[in-house]
């Protein structure tokens, strides 16, 4: 078992804050923040509600090893490694770029390591397999039993995890807001929703393939499609945690006119830049709520990611 898991203590429901931002408020349009970022200090936003599920799958398993896979600036790979140590579970942290194995660890990477993951490069080519069967099979035969957990946390146990977040902002909102890494949040969130709300992914990397993964994840999980939800792919700067100065200089100033602690780069503050420039051109009707759910907190190792 797994008996520390409730003994996590999460903060569920995460609160609402409204953020009087101009751009918003020239519209007619109020913006809120869904501060899921505040739900545990160590495994903060859609990380708990995509892992505790997953955890849970482990405890009733013969299972004390945790397998998952991730780049190198990844919240996912912090956030297992963080519930591992906090758990007493191994875990293993598949980590996309094999040139990595002979440079310094940045933060993000070193903070797995201290929390006891072991981290093992593999080259891009290798990593493009992570949802393949057989390399699965080649990984543990590596590293022993395992329980497998997929890139970002997104499986159908992740997904129904993420159903309550939509439960939660059900009369709260008219647009409920996430950005997406692999569509598990996006796909749980609006299964979650009630009827006449919709749900917006902000896509955080290109290739234009989200919105076929939150179908897939939809199907798995549900047999059919659940809620009312589109996907916005201009803003992801480039693709996965390029950044750049624009979006640091809006981050800082979103951050410093509204008190909030200083923005996570990777995925929030794209979303916020997204969701002001969709304000900007009117995508939202006047006298309408917006709600942007902070998924995560700034780590310093991803704070200027060019």
């Amino acid at each position: 078992m797994v008996p520390q898991l409730e003994a996590l203590a999460p903060r569920l429901p995460s609160p609402l804050q409204e953020v009087p931002a101009e751009s918003f408020a020239r519209s007619g349009i109020r913006l809120l923040l869904k501060r899921d970022d505040l739900i545990h200090p160590a495994l903060p936003g859609n990380k708990w509600r995509k892992l505790a599920p997953n955890l849970r799958a482990v405890a009733a398993s013969e299972h004390r090893r945790l397998l998952t896979f991730g780049g190198a600036y990844s919240n996912h790979l912090r956030a297992t490694a963080a519930a591992g140590r906090l758990l007493g579970l191994r875990t293993v942290g598949v980590v996309r770029g094999q040139e990595l194995a002979d440079r310094p660890l940045n933060a993000s990477l070193a903070q797995c390591a201290a929390d006891g993951m072991l981290l093992h490069f593999v080259s891009r080519a290798d990593y493009r397999r992570r949802t393949d069967p057989e390399w699965h099979r080649e990984l543990l035969d590596r590293f022993g039993p395992c329980a497998l957990i997929p890139e970002g946390g997104s499986n159908a146990a992740a997904v129904r995890g993420c159903v309550p977040l939509g439960e939660e902002l059900r009369g709260r909102t008219d647009i409920a807001a996430v950005a997406c890494g692999t569509g598990g949040t996006l796909a749980g969130m609006a299964a979650g929703l009630s009827a006449g709300q919709r749900a917006l992914g902000v896509a955080v990397l290109k290739g234009g393939f989200l919105p076929g993964e939150v179908r897939r994840l939809q199907a798995e999980t549900f047999g059919e499609p659940r809620g009312d939800w589109l996907m916005e792919e201009r803003f992801h700067g480039g693709g996965y945690a390029r950044t750049g100065t624009e979006l640091a200089a809006f981050a800082r100033d979103f951050s410093g006119r509204h008190g909030l602690p200083p923005l996570e780069h990777i995925y929030v503050a794209k979303l916020l830049y997204a969701l002001t420039r969709l304000a900007e051109e009117g995508t939202f009707t006047s006298g309408s709520t917006v709600t942007a759910v902070v998924t995560g907190q700034a780590h310093p190792s991803i704070t200027d990611t060019e």
